[in-house]
């Protein structure tokens, strides 16, 4: 059975850290491109964070470069997303997403909730 499954969020103050962890079973990272999404309450979904198969080549949203980080351990077949720097305006439930030619992944998301 395919599955992503994130972990890592919570509550944390403005400017502090989390990494999230996505830990995927059922198929192999290796191949495809990995991506973060994020969606606000009201808000569209946005992608944050995007490592591209093969190449390695990565992209971040204007909002978090130099602040987000995404990286794979393809041994643990597991993402992760480093949040640095975490401003209110970051809290949103975080999707893990893997894709591969048709092939689309999703986690159920984690919360991250950056507050005073």
């Amino acid at each position: 059975q395919v599955q992503l499954v994130e972990s890592g969020g919570g509550l944390v103050q403005p400017g502090g850290s989390l990494r999230l962890s996505c830990a995927a079973s059922g198929f192999t990272f290796s191949g495809y491109d990995i991506r973060w999404h994020r969606q606000a309450p009201g808000k569209e979904r946005e992608l944050v964070a995007r490592l591209r198969a093969v190449s390695n080549l990565v992209n971040y949203a204007d909002s978090v470069k130099g602040r987000f980080t995404i990286s794979t351990d393809n041994a643990k077949n597991t993402a992760y997303l480093q949040m640095n720097s975490l401003k209110p305006e970051d809290t949103a439930v975080y999707y893990c997403n893997a894709v591969f030619l048709w092939y689309d992944y999703w986690g159920q998301g984690t919360q991250v909730t950056v507050s005073s």
